[in-house]
């Protein structure tokens, strides 16, 4: 995982604008912006295969600590260092602590929502769009414990900041991009915000970076987990 590219290796390179795209996997072609130095390209589809295994890993989970959960989906085989898969698993870890400690949500249904809605945040939303999919699937998370829509209202504001507050957290430490590291942020956020705001208390245990030479634009010492972070 120290590399980027999926089919060779090599770093990525991120183009100015959109440009046609065969997906070097299943041959699908669509426009992005991204791909290898060396002109692989791989769709979102592709690089998250298997990233439905992450479901029966959180039914089965009685954490209440969402970064204990999100780091058992991160040490399963389909996560890469970074990619849009965790879009998906921030909320889902979230969702699966919330309920632990005490939450009342529909669990199942909770979880098959957050993956039909983190999927369609694209890779590269953090740099392309000005708001990481970390950070938006936190608010993804609020919106879906509380029952949000468009036309509700506490609601409708609770999970706007929560999203706010994520990707505040995320922007305050700088780029570029660790999915990790933000995806450790926006989790620790959501877990503050929810006992503020929803009253109930998850957990949050030690973080401590156990990857950083596998990231190439690693912060090191910048990094808040590069030494051990504590709540």
């Amino acid at each position: 995982m120290s590399e980027e590219c999926l089919i060779c290796k090599a770093p990525l390179e991120y183009l100015a604008e959109d440009a046609p795209m065969e997906c070097a996997i299943c041959h699908k072609r669509e426009m992005s912006k991204t791909r290898c130095v060396n002109g692989h390209y791989v769709c979102n589809e592709c690089h998250t295969k298997g990233m439905d295994s992450i479901l029966a890993l959180c039914l089965q989970n009685r954490s209440r600590d969402p970064i204990a959960i999100l780091e058992s989906m991160m040490a399963l085989p389909f996560c890469h260092m970074h990619g849009p898969e965790h879009h998906v698993m921030v909320g889902a870890a979230l969702l699966t602590a919330f309920q632990n400690a005490g939450g009342e949500i529909d669990l199942p249904h909770a979880l098959s929502e957050m993956y039909r809605r983190g999927s369609a945040v694209p890779g590269g939303a953090c740099g392309f769009w000005g708001a990481c999919g970390a950070g938006i699937s936190a608010g993804m998370y609020l919106s879906i414990a509380t029952q949000s829509t468009p036309l509700a209202a506490e609601a409708w504001s609770l999970a706007n900041q929560m999203t706010a507050r994520a990707l505040e957290a995320i922007a305050a430490h700088g780029g570029p991009r660790c999915c990790k590291r933000d995806s450790y942020l926006a989790v620790i956020e959501a877990v503050r915000f929810t006992e503020e705001k929803l009253g109930v208390r998850m957990e949050l245990g030690p973080v401590a970076c156990t990857r950083s030479a596998q990231n190439r634009q690693c912060l090191g010492a910048r990094c808040p987990f590069h030494a051990g972070w504590r709540p």
